[in-house]
């Protein structure tokens, strides 16, 4: 399996930054991908948030499978943070936040209160590893385009406040990625969401292990999506084959063009056209 690195400059800065930001905030929201809510965690960011209210989104919850969105849900609610399914496209879930905001820094009201300071926003920070969707969530959240949003991994690298309401201000920062995958199962999952730049991945690769692990963990989407049929001893590689010849992938004449079709595999993966498809699990 190649070996997964993404770490941009850039990431070393803004991690030392929010060290600093820290400081100024009650509140961390963050973001994960919901297909892979584990490897799309940044380990640093427990570290450093502690003592800090916390809340997690499960953003792009409407390309993940409903029933394992539920199981991390309970899986975060018994680590003690407070949990929303989101989706920051179509704003779905978003106008729940701003209570689950108060529910969360329902001390923090109450410690204000008591010493006679009323109506201080909560001051929160967003954060996320790139290309999970915290722009868009942002300008979703907030219903104006106040974010720079992009589909390219590390697009925000700023520092801003955005006044949401009385109640809220958020800081957005630049989303931060661990420098070293520990385990490469967690780069693989990384670069089959699109948040590791394709320009660093093998995309047949990436197909062969996506169609692997679909056959295993989805029997039958992959017949229904391209109208092919997979009998029990076939390899993953047999199965792309298969796509090509349903699909008309040809280089010249009859030579298959593979790497069509594992591009094709991957970007039907990532939009949601295969099924809901959710890669990892709690327990694991």
């Amino acid at each position: 399996m190649a070996n997964y690195q993404w770490y941009p400059g850039h990431m070393t800065k803004a991690k030392r930054m929010m060290q600093e930001d820290i400081k100024l905030i009650d509140l961390v929201i963050e973001l994960v991908d919901a297909r892979v809510p584990l490897s799309s965690r940044n380990p640093d960011i427990d570290e450093l948030g502690k003592n800090k209210s916390r809340i997690i989104l499960l953003n792009k919850s409407d390309l993940a499978d409903a029933r394992k969105n539920k199981l991390w849900m309970n899986y975060f609610s018994s680590k003690g943070f407070h949990v929303l399914e989101i989706n920051s496209k179509t704003g779905a879930g978003v106008k729940s936040i701003q209570g689950v905001v108060q529910e969360a820094c329902k001390e923090k009201i109450e410690r204000d209160r008591k010493r006679g300071i009323l109506n201080r926003p909560v001051r929160a920070m967003v954060v996320g590893i790139p290309n999970v969707g915290k722009s868009t969530f942002i300008n979703s959240f907030a219903g104006r385009a106040c974010a720079k949003t992009g589909n390219k991994p590390g697009v925000t690298k700023g520092k801003q406040w955005i006044r949401l309401n009385k109640s809220l201000e958020l800081l957005d920062t630049p989303g931060i990625l661990w420098p070293k995958f520990e385990d490469q199962t967690v780069g693989l999952r990384l670069a089959m969401i699109g948040s590791i730049n394709d320009e660093i991945i093998h995309l047949d690769e990436l197909a062969y292990e996506l169609t692997g692990f679909l056959r295993r963990e989805y029997p039958g989407l992959l017949e229904q999506r391209y109208a092919i049929e997979i009998t029990d001893g076939q390899d993953a590689y047999e199965t792309i084959k298969a796509v090509c010849v349903s699909r008309k992938c040809y280089l010249k004449g009859e030579e298959l063009d593979i790497m069509k079709a594992s591009s094709m595999l991957v970007e039907d993966f990532r939009n949601g056209r295969i099924g809901k498809i959710t890669l990892e699990m709690p327990e694991e």
